[in-house]
């Protein structure tokens, strides 16, 4: 028995010739539309860094710089000390990264293949979280910031105040839990059976075999850290630590326009350049649902 999808246009509607221009009319102006609005913002944000302030500020404004150069992300780059700030974003998101995956990973294992007591109801309780505003859990996460349950040390001008809190990322365990859902549980019984226990056999049979998910949630993780604004102000008060996005606001009122858009395309580089390395594995980790033998 053959199955057959459905979809909003008919099979015999596209094999006519005035369904498949009005198809391609419609697919067309969607791609057009979608490129126009992603695209015009960052193409607009570079050449305005090469615009000068007062260029900028012409009305009706300008498509293109008077003269093209690399001299306002260069002055940008000295001026706003980029380098310092550029350091602390890498410290606080590969720190978030490793802090993810070391709780997360555990964490979704667990809930999936260990079947812990009350594991549907711990997962429930994670998933509640999602349904909350971010903004919302803002004053109780920096109470416990300030003051660490047990340990009673305060994180705050600490990147620790942001990789701890990371760590927390429903949303993660739910797609590392699902993945590992589709594990063969025949691998696990056949690991446990050579003397593998259930670390050994999370870390040589799970762990392998899950690389595209890794992948996606590695890249979620530090994406997030990187652009990350409120949490940062908050608990990076000292400017010496703060990451990029604190630090170019902080500067945006005693900065000319043209070497703010500069400091932002800046800043944005490393995670577009991320982005088109890795496309392949992000879309392939969140469309991978079984493993094939």
């Amino acid at each position: 028995m053959t199955t057959v999808e459905r979809t909003l246009i008919s099979p015999w509607a596209l094999r006519k010739r005035r369904g498949k221009l009005l198809y391609w009319l419609v697919f067309a102006l969607v791609i057009t539309v979608f490129t126009v609005a992603f695209v015009v913002p960052l193409l607009w944000m570079v050449l305005g860094a090469m615009k000068t302030a007062p260029e900028l500020a012409r009305n009706p404004p300008t498509l293109l710089p008077e003269s093209f150069g690399a001299e306002a992300y260069t002055e940008a780059w000295t001026f706003m000390d980029l380098a310092k700030y550029f350091t602390n974003t890498v410290i606080v998101a590969a720190g978030a990264w490793l802090i993810q995956l070391a709780v997360q990973v555990p964490a979704a294992y667990a809930l999936s293949k260990l079947r812990p007591a009350l594991g549907k109801w711990i997962l429930a309780l994670m998933l509640a979280t999602l349904m909350l505003p971010a903004s919302a859990l803002l004053v109780p996460t920096y109470l416990a910031i300030t003051e660490v349950p047990i340990v009673e040390v305060n994180l705050v001008n600490s990147p620790a105040a942001i990789w701890l809190p990371a760590a927390a990322n429903a949303f993660n365990i739910y797609l590392l839990k699902r993945f590992f859902d589709q594990i063969p549980t025949e691998l696990l019984d056949a690991a446990r059976i050579d003397g593998a226990g259930s670390v050994t056999t999370m870390w040589r049979i799970v762990l392998p075999l899950s690389r595209p998910i890794i992948a996606v949630v590695s890249i979620f993780s530090i994406v997030a850290a990187w652009k990350d604004f409120i949490w940062p102000l908050l608990v990076l008060q000292d400017p010496e630590i703060q990451t990029l996005s604190v630090a170019l606001q902080r500067f945006e009122p005693d900065t000319p326009i043209n070497l703010m858009l500069a400091g932002l395309v800046l800043a944005s580089i490393p995670m577009v350049v991320a982005f088109l390395i890795f496309q392949r594995q992000i879309l392939a980790g969140l469309t991978a649902g079984s493993i094939k033998g």
